[in-house]
């Protein structure tokens, strides 16, 4: 199956926000994260809870969803928006470029880069990308966060900070009891 240019009936093209706008959402939507999530110890259900709220909360998320490290490579996990790249060696594309580094990687446009190699064009709607990697407490490497836009420069330090920061809550601290 390959990826279409046309725009999924059940998607909406992304909408960014402005700085206040933006940490507004971001602080809304992990509040509700951090309600729903308190207790919790199911990575999967914890994965599926972030990306719902998330997208839920954002509008300039296209595409969102977590690759998980198995075999030595990614796997697609818990996500949601389009069919996502079911497997992802770390020696490719944006995702495993912030598996192989573990450091977050900031695309403002993926069509720039080098396709097939440092971008994997999964769905050629996206057009920015934000990935964090996700950490367990002992600094093991468990997944990717990979969010995709429809609109060019849509992630920046503000979604960076944010999302490094709930991601390190919920998997590297455990559980919010």
């Amino acid at each position: 199956m390959s990826a279409s240019a046309e725009m999924p009936y059940f998607i909406n093209p992304s909408k960014n926000l402005g700085q206040d706008e933006k940490i507004e959402a971001y602080e809304q939507a992990i509040q509700a994260i951090d309600a729903n999530l308190m207790g919790e110890t199911d990575q999967i259900l914890k994965m599926a809870t972030i990306n719902c709220l998330l997208k839920t909360y954002l509008p300039y998320y296209y595409w969102v969803g977590f690759y998980l490290v198995k075999n030595d490579r990614l796997m697609v996990g818990p996500y949601q928006g389009t069919l996502g790249c079911l497997h992802i060696d770390f020696s490719k594309g944006v995702c495993g470029k912030a598996a192989r580094t573990k450091e977050t990687q900031i695309v403002a446009e993926v069509h720039a880069l080098a396709q097939g190699t440092d971008h994997i064009a999964c769905d050629p709607n996206s057009q920015s990308e934000i990935v964090v990697p996700v950490l367990n407490a002992t600094g093991e490497l468990l997944a990717v966060f990979d969010v995709d836009s429809t609109v060019i420069g849509s992630f920046d330090e503000v979604d960076q900070r944010y999302l490094e920061s709930l991601l390190q809550k919920h998997f590297a601290k455990g559980a919010l009891t």
